[in-house]
């Protein structure tokens, strides 16, 4: 399984496949320790036991019916106050690969996860190893719900459900064509197209610039997204015209008030 040839300068070259493991992430990072490691290479598995996403959340996924997986990359390019860069390519290379088969309602939840109109897709959890200043080894731990059909929580859902296909997508094909559009992202951002990946960003992230109620500390208040800034802080303007900034899990969106 996973025997695939994507048209790649390095992504997805090696394959490391597990049919049940603990986490992706985690063996990656073994591999980084071991030294025993070339970019690109990817681990994939059909079960995992203890998924994670950001800031501790859990990743729950049908046996053999999604993509699970986490990629090595060494962006030593980057500064380690630059990271967030790295998540704009990435969730721009994912965006872009499931727009072939979404032709419409496809977004980027600020900071990483994939949405579907108001449901998730999938996730980005990416986790850096530093060398000084500098980042040396990036793990990024993906989880796209593919094929499966029933879910635990109401707001998720799937490639398949959200295209309203019959068949089940073959996930070596998917898995290969993802290859090709991360890494088209990641070389942009190598080569210095960090800003023109940005406004793209913002042009396909959920609810940008539109009134939304979101939830600080437990209290409820109304504002857009304006933007994000330089360490991928989330900008909101709320309705008295003060503009806030939020890290990772200090605003909540709110889907119905």
């Amino acid at each position: 399984m996973y025997k695939i040839q994507p048209n790649t300068l390095f992504t997805g070259k090696i394959i490391k496949y597990l049919p049940t493991c603990h986490s992706t992430n985690d063996i990656a990072a073994e591999m980084i320790q071991s030294q025993e490691v070339f970019e690109g290479t990817i681990i994939v598995t059909d079960h995992q036991t203890a998924g994670r996403g950001q800031r501790g959340n859990t990743w729950e996924a049908a046996l053999k019916q999604n993509l699970t997986f986490s990629l090595i990359l060494k962006p030593s390019f980057l500064r380690a106050s630059d990271q967030f860069q790295l998540n704009v390519a990435v969730s721009l290379g994912v965006h872009e690969f499931l727009s072939q088969y979404l032709s419409e309602g496809l977004s980027i939840k600020w900071s990483n996860d994939i949405y579907h109109y108001d449901k998730k897709l999938g996730g980005i959890l990416i986790e850096n190893t530093l060398q000084g200043y500098q980042i040396g080894y990036s793990v990024i731990g993906i989880g796209l719900n593919i094929n499966q059909t029933q879910f635990a929580v109401p707001t998720a859902s799937s490639l398949k459900v959200a295209s309203n296909t019959l068949q089940p997508y073959n996930l070596d094909l998917l898995l290969s064509g993802l290859s090709e559009k991360i890494e088209k992202y990641y070389l942009l951002l190598k080569q210095g197209y960090y800003e023109s990946l940005k406004m793209r960003y913002l042009s396909v992230m959920y609810r940008y610039q539109e009134w939304h109620y979101f939830k600080k500390n437990g209290e409820l208040f109304l504002g857009q997204i304006i933007g994000i800034d330089q360490t991928g802080k989330l900008a909101i303007e709320t309705e008295e015209e003060d503009l806030l900034y939020f890290n990772f899990k200090e605003v909540e969106f709110v889907i119905n008030p």
